[in-house]
């Protein structure tokens, strides 16, 4: 076995949540007739306070605003506009099986996160939870999500290794030596996450399961 502890992000990896995300800020930023920008996939993966800031030019006040907005969508309708990746839920039944230590280590807020992983059936092939916190300033970066996580785990760093779909998350692992596996079915492209310096690229299930039990 390569790795015994394997982290893996939520959105773009465990689940495809383009519609609830991008739907949730499509209402936000009309409710504050702000104007919206072409691609809003480039709200999934960052945190929403960089997100409005980098994407929509705002401010700290109008940020707080557009995320408020955001959620009043998301915790009604948002949320449950996703879907599991095939083939995502039988890989952590069969990691577990396999004495694999898993771990969610996403930026979503954990209010929101845990009721995903949940409703989807990830929970109980789950051992830890590393999210951010409620309000998205705590704790909110990939970095400050992947140190929580290590620290949940509690392993060796060359055992562990980070899965994701961004070069979020492959920074993240790379900030504390972890090595990473780049996902391409996500909202990431093999050239992103060949860029930020994946040590590996999957594009499936499968190929995921390959390089930890090699």
């Amino acid at each position: 076995m390569k790795y015994k502890i394997a982290l893996f992000d939520l959105d773009g990896t465990l689940v495809d949540s383009s519609l609830g995300v991008t739907n949730s800020v499509r209402y936000a930023l009309e409710k504050m007739n702000a104007p919206i920008p072409e691609n809003l996939l480039r709200f999934i993966g960052p945190p929403l306070t960089v997100s409005f800031r980098d994407f929509c030019g705002f401010d700290e006040e109008k940020t707080d605003l557009a995320i408020k907005l955001y959620r009043e969508y998301y915790a009604e309708k948002g949320i449950y506009e996703c879907s599991a990746y095939e083939g995502m839920l039988e890989l952590l039944k069969d990691l577990k099986d396999l004495g694999v230590t898993t771990c969610l280590a996403t930026s979503k807020p954990d209010i929101y996160a845990t009721r995903v992983v949940r409703d989807k059936g990830f929970l109980p092939y789950l051992d830890f939870l590393s999210c951010a916190s409620a309000d998205e300033k705590t704790l909110s970066t990939k970095e400050q999500v992947v140190e929580q996580a290590i620290s949940f785990v509690k392993g060796d760093k060359c055992d562990i290794v980070m899965i994701g779909d961004r070069h979020f998350d492959i920074n993240g692992a790379k900030c504390f030596g972890l090595d990473s596996i780049g996902v391409t079915f996500g909202f990431g492209t093999e050239d992103e996450l060949r860029s930020a310096g994946a040590t590996y690229i999957a594009k499936n299930p499968q190929e995921i399961k390959r390089i930890i039990i090699q």
